[in-house]
C-alpha cells in the first residue's frame, strides 16, 4: 500500500503525522520549522513510500476559512509542483489543537511537558490523520 502523509500546518511550525505501511495505525512523526516544512518533506518522500497527503483544513467556527489558509494554498501549489501525481487530501482540523492539549492531559504529561507546542502540533497532525483514515 504506502503511508498517508499528514500535516497541521502552521505559520512558524508544522505538525507532521503518518500511517504505517498499511494504512491502520496513524502516528506523531516530527514537528518542523515551516520554512523548512518542503525540504523537509522532499527527503521525507525520497526515502518512504508515500501514497496521499492529507492536510489540515482551517476553518473558522462559522465555517469559513482560517488566516492562515492563504499560506497553506501557496504551499500546495509549490507541493504539487514538485508531486504532481501525489493525491492530496484537506481534512476539516477544527478544535484539534484543543483535542491534542486535552489527549496530553489525558496520558498525564505534566503542566511543563504540555507547555510544548511543537508535540501539540505533532498530536494534532495525528488527530487530522485519524479523522481522516476514520471518514475513508
Amino acid at each position: 500500500m504506502g503511508r498517508i502523509l499528514a500535516i497541521d500546518y502552521g505559520g512558524k511550525r508544522t505538525g507532521i503525522a503518518v500511517t504505517d505501511e498499511m494504512q491502520i495505525i496513524a502516528s506523531g512523526l516530527t514537528t518542523v520549522e515551516t520554512s523548512k516544512l518542503l525540504p523537509f518533506l522532499e527527503s521525507y518522500l525520497a526515502n518512504e513510500n508515500v501514497t496521499a497527503l492529507v492536510v489540515g483544513e482551517p476553518t473558522q467556527k462559522d465555517g469559513t476559512p482560517s488566516s492562515i489558509e492563504e499560506e497553506i494554498q501557496k504551499f500546495l501549489k509549490r507541493f504539487v509542483k514538485l508531486y504532481p501525481l501525489l493525491p492530496i487530501h484537506r481534512q476539516d482540523e477544527r478544535y484539534t489543537s484543543k483535542m491534542a492539549f486535552q489527549t496530553m492531559i489525558d496520558s498525564g504529561l505534566k503542566k511543563k511537558q504540555r507547555r510544548n507546542k511543537a508535540l501539540v502540533d505533532e498530536i494534532a497532525a495525528t488527530i487530522i490523520l485519524q479523522e481522516f483514515m476514520g471518514h475513508r
